[in-house]
């Protein structure tokens, strides 16, 4: 397969090159980059959080996952470690909720829907965008108007100025825990408008943190009271990426983007009555190959087309005497494509139509049984129609219908098409002043995954759908002045879900308890501000804050003892604060440092909101120091990061301890 995959590879980029057009592409390689300013934030009816370039390197954040934290509205779910599990929840909706794109097109996960976000790294990412409900774009695959929130991930895109033709770069990154992370990437313009990118990183660590675990009986006598080392939570992976970027005329582009990547690591147990659990291993290897064409016909009518083949291997094992022993293997392969078309009837009224397709097939086989291998197969299909007006300066509306009809393979019934709609308004009173209030109202339709329907301990394989209905409303604004700049925002949702699904680990992490909740009601705030002040002396001081209020009850039965109750792991009060201060010599270097604090408060780890299922609030406190310096076309960066550097003891999953004080160092180069 792992050949199949480098032909298919290699025939992609020698069609590639054969159909370049060099006579039609501009002698500078054009980037579709957007200078985000303060009145440029209004142009989406609804605001999204953002975070791009520079601000991205300044964060404390290994992977994907540790930069989500900073967004308003997100729970992360997080095992601990390097090669720890991590999954990401928006306004309670559940990570199944959630969608996650890269470069356009959405990664998924049939089997479990869960994407780690854990082994997506920063150090190819140019920007990382959450929006809730969905796009203000409507011209975007049918997919895309069936998520309660997504996620945006968009890799780093070449730049060259006139003459140039190679950038290299390479980075390098050591700390705590054994902690060994080679970066390197190259860029080569190989025509005009056309260019090749690669990106290879690689991560190794030992997993072993020291902690704390201690336990205190509601009498309030110390039950367990022990200092040890973390166990099993070992990581080796390996990523790369090769793309293709092509842009020519003024209105037209192709991207093809390579992606794979491969894990072994220890998953590091449940610590329960002073049992470490150290026999779970898990081994991964994730391939995908996406193309993305977009054109636009008499200034009116557009049109875009995705493919993607991705073919995920799955080994996971346990030989611990304290669990079920397990060997079993899984192959999940995905054949996606979508066409999307927008056209402008008039200037202010636009309407799109699309239709995407999917095929997921998953092969399971369990080695310590002799039997076949279970097969298991879906077909979906999302057809959407949009429409958008815009009436002058003051008013934007959107209004959206999506039919989703999915089938599996395994069901003896065609499951009838669901139709989800949804309506997003922007009112801007004031045209001078860059203020707007936003609003939607939008059902998303969520259908069970496999290991929901058939792989879980509880064979629940009449496991309901989902359907949620979400409101919000929003107040925006945003000022740009020359000696600072603001954009601030606060909403109001409301959220009611119907046969909630929820997952949460029984023992181990790769199998999951998974049940209806039946309603669940969510109530929330979101708040955000970005500032920056530009100081004398060329210093930049920048200060980012978000807070988020919660309550998601369960409202199912009235005779339930957790009527009325929390639902698991969603705190009530969350938030972070980020402050920077930057310092830009007159020949260009940079020196900084960054200061970041994320608070997550009390929670219950079951359904029932008592003393035994409690779990206590948490922060951290994280610092940067960073440095950066051009001698002659080389850059030299580097940077000192002390994470929860407090050492505070704390869980973000019940039973998971997570590191104290550690320490990570970057250095990097680039030309």
């Amino acid at each position: 397969m792992l050949r199949r995959t480098i032909l298919i590879l290699i025939f992609a980029l020698c069609a590639c090159a054969l159909f370049a057009e060099p006579d039609t592409l501009y002698n500078d390689f054009r980037i579709e980059e957007v200078e985000v300013t303060a009145r440029a934030l209004t142009k989406d009816i609804i605001v999204p959080q953002t975070l791009k370039g520079a601000e991205l390197q300044r964060l404390n954040a290994l992977s994907l996952a540790d930069a989500l934290r900073y967004f308003s509205g997100v729970q992360l779910k997080d095992y601990g470690g390097v090669g720890g599990i991590k999954t990401i929840n928006i306004r309670s909706m559940g990570s199944q909720h959630t969608a996650v794109y890269y470069n356009g097109v959405q990664l998924g996960n049939a089997q479990n829907g869960q994407v780690d976000l854990g082994r997506f790294s920063l150090d190819n990412m140019e920007e990382i965008q959450l929006y809730n409900g969905q796009k203000s774009d409507i011209f975007q695959s049918a997919r895309e108007f069936g998520a309660a929130g997504n996620v945006y991930l968009t890799t780093r895109k070449p730049y060259f100025k006139t003459g140039e033709r190679v950038h290299v770069r390479a980075k390098m990154r050591f700390g705590s825990f054994a902690l060994a992370n080679p970066n390197v990437g190259v860029d080569v313009k190989l025509t005009d408008g056309l260019a090749l990118t690669l990106d290879a990183e690689y991560v190794y660590s030992d997993g072993k943190y020291p902690f704390r675990y201690r336990r205190v009986l509601p009498t309030g006598e110390t039950a367990y009271d022990t200092t040890a080392i973390r166990q099993n939570g070992d990581v080796n992976a390996v990523r790369t990426e090769l793309g293709l970027h092509h842009y020519y005329r003024t209105t037209g582009f192709w991207r093809l983007h390579a992606y794979n990547y491969w894990s072994e690591r220890g998953i590091p147990g449940a610590i329960v009555n002073n049992v470490w659990r150290n026999g779970e291993r898990l081994q991964d290897r994730n391939t995908f190959v996406q193309g993305q064409w977009q054109d636009e016909w008499f200034n009116r009518w557009s049109t875009r087309m995705l493919i993607k083949y991705a073919n995920d291997f799955t080994h996971y094992w346990n030989y611990d005497e304290r669990l079920l022993p397990s060997n079993n293997k899984y192959l999940q392969q995905e054949v996606y494509l979508s066409l999307a078309n927008k056209v402008q009837i008039f200037n202010w009224w636009d309407a799109s139509l699309a239709y995407d397709y999917q095929y997921n097939t998953l092969a399971r086989e369990n080695l310590l049984i002799e039997a076949a291998p279970e097969h298991f197969a879906r077909h979906s299909h999302w057809l959407s129609a949009a429409m958008a007006f815009n009436i002058k300066e003051y008013l934007r509306m959107q209004a959206s219908v999506l039919m989703t009809q999915i089938t599996n393979s395994q069901s003896s019934t065609t499951n009838s098409p669901r139709v989800t709609p949804g309506v997003f308004l922007s009112f801007r009173p004031y045209p001078k002043i860059d203020l707007s209030l936003n609003a939607f109202y939008k059902q998303s339709y969520r259908y069970p995954t496999f290991n929901d329907l058939y792989y879980t301990d509880l064979g629940n394989a009449n496991l309901r759908p989902e359907l949620a209905r979400q409101h919000s409303v929003e107040i925006a604004y945003s000022i740009q002045k020359s000696a600072f700049s603001i954009q601030t925002s606060a909403s109001y949702y409301y959220n009611r879900v119907t046969d909630k699904i929820i997952a949460y680990p029984k023992g181990q992490q790769f199998r999951w308890t998974m049940l209806n909740l039946g309603t669940v009601k969510i109530n929330g705030v979101d708040a955000k501000a970005d500032m920056s002040f530009f100081l004398p002396l060329r210093f930049t001081l920048r200060t980012r804050l978000n807070y988020t209020y919660q309550k998601a009850i369960d409202v199912t039965n009235p005779n339930d003892t957790y009527y009325g109750h929390q639902i698991p792991y969603i705190p009530w009060h969350s938030g972070s604060v980020v402050l920077g201060l930057d310092w830009q010599s007159k020949r260009g270097d940079h020196y900084g440092l960054n200061y970041s604090f994320i608070y997550v408060g009390e929670r219950y780890c079951q359904q029932e909101n008592t003393i035994y299922n409690y779990v206590q609030p948490w922060y951290t406190h994280d610092l940067t120091l960073y440095g950066e310096w051009q001698i002659q076309r080389w850059w030299l960066k580097a940077n000192l990061e002390i994470n929860n550097l407090l050492g505070q003891d704390y869980e973000v999953i019940q039973n998971y301890p997570m590191p104290k004080t550690n320490v990570r160092c970057t250095i990097a180069v680039k030309y």
